[in-house]
């Protein structure tokens, strides 16, 4: 059965062929990346040749990507987008209805007639016969396929993983993940009426065999969603064997490579173990007690699993800013699983109470099955803390909720140091038990449930007291003018640009759809440098199209001198949100801030946009610090004075914001400590304003809140002396075992401000900050 439909499909291939080929005419798409994107290249006489742009439109890019079994046309290129062709240009001035079978029976001046030069060459970017859709990016969701029609789901009914396969191929995507079938039934749903049968090496989907559903059943199956990922296999291992203990190997779209131990954790160690049928994590050995050298570069993408997960593709992962890895400093993991185990030196035994801390840690992240996450903060490193106890999640209460206790949650989950420690249900309040109170870390816990507190389930709090954190991996992207502008990421504390080089169309294509701007973009290079100075944050960004953020793409180490002002990207996106909040949602941070009644943008009554409607903020406590953190959030420069007693006018409505305390660096107003929204005791009288220098003065430097994310690294390196004690006479060096993440945080000045209270932007507790929240 499946040779007769593997003939089928060779079959189907020959007419397709024979199709393309009529008359010894052939068609095909050049220097696009893909086979349906590119330059318009015609075989007429035994030469290729192409077709000038006079006339050039979507009517006859359309045939050409139906003829070619791309799709639709979604871009019809002139001026030899895809660069300049050679030979021939065999057609001009076509006239396609949209209808023809092939390019060449559309109306024209006829073969080789002409008045054009080859760089007036036509192209095209076809929307391919398949794609991926509602998922987190091109690379994952629902499964679609366009004849050169409409766009219409596939029937989850007999849907196979190397057909799978072959679809996360043809997208660039790497290869299939997982695949869930029977989604969304719906009978009303038209769906695609055949089933594939692909081998799993086919080129493309539409190669593949296919036949009719039994007695056109299709519509009775839900439809099929499917997960590419870059790699879908890992392995342990040592002396060039597999197994249950060695070396982390990943294999990728260019092999297998040994993964970089930077930020590698028991919790990511006991997904590896469990995916393997390795039972549970034992230990994550350091110094590359398993390294091999096997060829290719360390792979340094940082998994952050919450220990859960099932498979090791399916943990959080971030490359965006992550250095090269050191030599040898690959993770490692130990099973219990394997038939060896490898013991701390100098201990007899793994029950030893000198080196019990790595079977404590086990019990707490298996046994015990307690879990840590952040909620509704915009990304994994922001938000409310829940911990799932006895099988239900449930929050921390924020009674003596402090740094300190931010900083465990904080290191536990990977995401750095603690920027914030929210209180007041500062991300919503949560659900289900409240677990914790009273908490009173010392920083030097290993989970943020061993610090001192009532005990789980003690506690005398309501929801609207959950406690929160915002971490220094917290990353925010923004664009100064809506979906167009300057492009800035949020690092550690402070905006700063980005660099141009080498920002290609995928690159462009992954910002755009994280800021809700579309799904491409371009880089403007003609745009004069802007005045100030400021971080240049990252340079060599190249996303792939399995990348559904721009955290998970790959680029140069994080340097606040990363490239000259004359090379920061300026990008515009195809699409375009609506800018006023009462008319789009979700709203981005700057557009739910305002300011009103002032002489230009940059200076007037604070308003802020919360619960569907403008209202004010209370000058009780308001200060410079608080109004550089409205400045900076509006992209107006430093401010130069924090107004109050309704200096601009009294506002209207409600007063949303009361006793407003900023350390002068947060990433919003509402992530500063304050006064729940909509509790005040204050009247339009008081409304806060300022007055912005519309200017960046900041000096080339980065915030001293790196340094503390060195002690980060020592203290996490403390850690795992508990966890894998080492001999007495051994002394921690951060800088001497493989870390290299301390070679990118080593700095040599903590920046300056000139004229200012240096209280405003030093934060007292040396914190830095990574925000990411592109929607409101």
């Amino acid at each position: 059965m499946r040779g007769h439909r593997f003939l089928q499909g060779v079959a189907s291939l020959l007419l397709t062929v024979l199709a393309g080929a009529q008359g010894s005419h052939q068609i095909h798409l050049v220097d696009g990346g893909s086979h349906c994107a590119g330059r318009v290249e015609i075989l007429h006489q035994g030469s290729w040749g192409t077709i000038c742009d006079d006339n050039w439109d979507l009517s006859d890019a359309h045939v050409v990507c139906r003829q070619l079994g791309c799709g639709v046309a979604l871009n019809a290129t002139a001026s030899a987008h895809f660069g300049w062709g050679s030979g021939p240009i065999w057609l001009d001035e076509l006239s396609c209805t949209g209808e023809e079978s092939h390019v060449w029976k559309c109306p024209s001046r006829g073969w080789g007639q002409h008045d054009c030069w080859h760089e007036e060459d036509a192209g095209v970017i076809c929307s391919e016969f398949v794609h991926l859709i509602g998922g987190l990016g091109p690379c994952s969701g629902r499964v679609e396929v366009n004849p050169g029609g409409v766009w219409t789901p596939v029937s989850g009914a007999n849907f196979t993983f190397p057909t799978a396969q072959v679809i996360c191929a043809e997208l660039g995507c790497g290869k299939a993940a997982s695949v869930l079938g029977n989604v969304s039934r719906n009978a009303s749903k038209q769906v695609w009426g055949e089933e594939f049968w692909c081998e799993g090496q086919e080129p493309r989907l539409r190669f593949c065999p296919r036949v009719p559903c039994p007695a056109g059943s299709c519509h009775h199956w839900g439809t099929v969603q499917i997960v590419c990922s870059e790699f879908t296999e890992v392995r342990l291992m040592e002396n060039s064997t597999s197994q249950c203990e060695g070396q982390v190997e990943v294999n990728t779209s260019v092999g297998w490579r040994a993964l970089c131990a930077s930020h590698w954790s028991m919790a990511s160690a006991n997904v590896v173990c469990r995916q393997l049928g390795c039972g549970v994590a034992i230990s994550t050995p350091k110094g590359g007690a398993y390294f091999m050298e096997r060829g290719g570069e360390i792979w340094t993408d940082r998994f952050h699993c919450s220990g859960a997960e099932s498979f090791l593709w399916s943990c959080p992962v971030t490359a965006l800013g992550v250095p090269a890895c050191a030599h040898g400093h690959t993770a490692s993991v130990v099973c219990s699983g394997s038939q060896t185990q490898l013991l701390p030196q100098g201990n007899d035994s793994l029950s030893d109470p000198a080196g019990s801390e790595a079977s404590e840690d086990l019990a707490a992240n298996s046994s015990d099955n307690t879990q840590l996450r952040l909620v509704d903060g915009g990304g994994r490193c922001a938000g409310r803390v829940e911990v799932l106890h006895q099988g239900s999640w449930g929050t921390i209460c924020d009674d003596s909720w402090d740094l300190s206790d931010a900083h465990v949650v904080c290191r536990q989950l990977g995401c750095g140091v603690a920027l914030n420690a929210t209180a007041s249900a500062h991300f919503g309040q949560g659900l289900g038990p409240i677990w914790l109170d009273e908490l009173s870390c010392t920083r030097e816990e290993s989970h943020v449930w061993k610090c001192p507190s009532w005990g789980w389930g003690q506690h005398a709090c309501w929801h609207k007291e959950d406690a929160g954190v915002i971490c220094s991996e917290f990353l925010a992207l923004r664009l100064d003018q809506e979906c167009s502008g300057w492009l800035e990421v949020f690092y550690n504390g402070t905006w700063g640009s980005v660099c141009r080089s080498p920002i290609e169309a995928t690159t462009l294509s992954v910002i755009c759809r994280q800021l809700g701007c579309g799904d491409s973009g371009t880089l403007n290079t003609s745009v004069p440098a802007r005045e100030g100075s400021r971080p240049r944050w990252v340079d060599g960004i190249r996303c792939r199209k399995i990348d559904a953020s721009l955290q998970q793409c790959p680029s140069d180490a994080w340097n606040p001198r990363s490239c000259s002002p004359k090379d920061e990207a300026y990008i515009t996106c195809a699409g375009m949100r609506l800018k006023s909040c009462p008319d789009s949602a979700p709203c981005t941070d700057r557009e739910k801030l305002r300011l009103r009644g002032g002489d230009s943008q940059c200076s007037g009554r604070v308003e802020v946009w919360h619960e569907g409607s403008w209202g004010t903020v209370c000058d009780d406590s308001w200060g410079l610090a608080e109004a550089e953190v409205v400045c900076q959030q509006l992209g107006c420069g430093p401010a130069l004075d924090a107004l109050g007693e309704a200096a601009f006018g009294p506002g209207n409505g409600s007063i949303w914001l009361d006793e407003v305390q900023c350390k002068g660096k947060e990433s919003s107003l509402w992530a500063c400590t304050r006064a729940p929204w909509g509790q005040s005791d204050c009247k339009h009288e008081e409304d806060a304003g300022v007055r912005c220098s519309a200017l960046t003065t900041f000096e080339d430097a980065v915030d001293e809140a790196l340094y503390e994310e060195i002690e980060y690294l020592v203290n996490t390196e403390k850690m795992d002396l508990l966890d894998n004690p080492e001999p007495p006479e051994q002394h921690v060096d951060a800088t001497g075992n493989g870390y290299d993440d301390v070679e990118e945080l080593l700095v040599p000045e903590i920046p300056s401000f000139p004229g200012r209270s240096e209280k405003y932007f030093v934060p007292e507790e040396k914190d830095g900050a990574r925000y990411f929240q592109t929607d409101g």
